[in-house]
């Protein structure tokens, strides 16, 4: 298993860049949702470059439509907060699953368990391959109609429609508790049994198996490539972010980022309303031979 923990090697800024990471909401994405003319050809020039850019997002796969047209050679996103690889290839609707590290579901039900005993209130949803159900209570956050409306214990149970396709990740959502908060008492209540984040500004947190983030998947990919952690560049804005902005080589974070991002990148851009990935993507081209 490749390591997604930065170890102090070589210092990063001596080696050229070989692969740009970069979230997308908040990020790379405007906040109305588009990528900006600018951003558009910086990630062409650095795919010219020679540099390889990838999407490294919380969202699923079929919510990857906003950046399927930039996505160059490769055609990889790694999507669910590590929880598959993507590639996008084939347009909205037909992406093929490279890589897929699933939440087993007896460590989701544990999660549930634990969690809503924890924080009563809690309600969830469950996000699969190619699949979204939730619980009646769970409120309408996403831009879909969910497969299907039933308690969580039900939706990761053997009967369950899509009891054969792997769970990505369960969303646990509540209504009254700091999104902060929220965080630091699910870490604490469902400790091993999975990975927990945020991304959102609500309280709305993302379970996934153990291990699993964007930086530990994000570093096999890397391993595949023969690309080390120092020449990786990072972009983020909230909590989901912070493992691969520590891992990272060179890490930004946005000028509205989170502080907890702000504290775990070794840089800082502008925001993302003002391109601050494009900024930074610019510079880099000049370091490049």
């Amino acid at each position: 298993m490749t390591s997604a923990t930065r170890q102090p090697e070589t210092a990063a800024e001596t080696l050229p860049p070989r692969l740009i990471a970069t979230d997308l909401d908040g990020t790379l994405l405007r906040d109305d949702k588009s990528v900006s003319p600018r951003t558009v050809a910086a990630l062409a020039a650095a795919e010219e470059a020679g540099i390889e850019v990838f999407f490294v997002t919380g969202r699923p796969a079929r919510w990857m439509d906003v950046v399927s047209d930039h996505v160059h050679g490769h055609g990889l996103a790694i999507c669910g907060n590590g929880a598959a690889v993507v590639d996008l290839h084939g347009g909205p609707g037909a992406h093929r699953f490279v890589k897929v590290r699933e939440l087993a579901r007896e460590n989701a039900l544990d999660a549930v368990r634990l969690l809503r005993d924890a924080a009563p209130g809690t309600v969830y949803a469950v996000e699969q391959t190619y699949g979204f159900y939730q619980e009646p209570a769970y409120p309408k956050l996403h831009m879909e109609t969910p497969d299907s409306l039933a308690p969580a214990e039900e939706l990761l149970g053997p009967d369950h429609q899509a009891a054969a396709e792997p769970v990505l990740k369960i969303l646990a959502y509540h209504p009254e508790i700091d999104p902060d908060a929220f965080l630091t008492l699910a870490r604490l209540a469902i400790g091993d049994r999975a990975n927990v984040t945020r991304s959102s500004p609500s309280a709305l947190l993302e379970i996934s198996g153990p291990g699993v983030s964007k930086a530990s998947t994000l570093a096999l990919c890397c391993a595949e490539r023969g690309i080390s952690h120092e020449q990786v560049v990072a972009f983020g804005d909230m909590p989901n972010d912070v493992e691969m902005l520590t891992w990272a080589g060179r890490s930004y974070a946005m000028g509205n980022a989170h502080p907890d991002v702000i504290a775990a990148a070794s840089g800082r851009t502008v925001a993302n309303n003002e391109d601050g990935v494009a900024v930074v993507i610019e510079q880099l081209l000049t370091e490049v031979p």
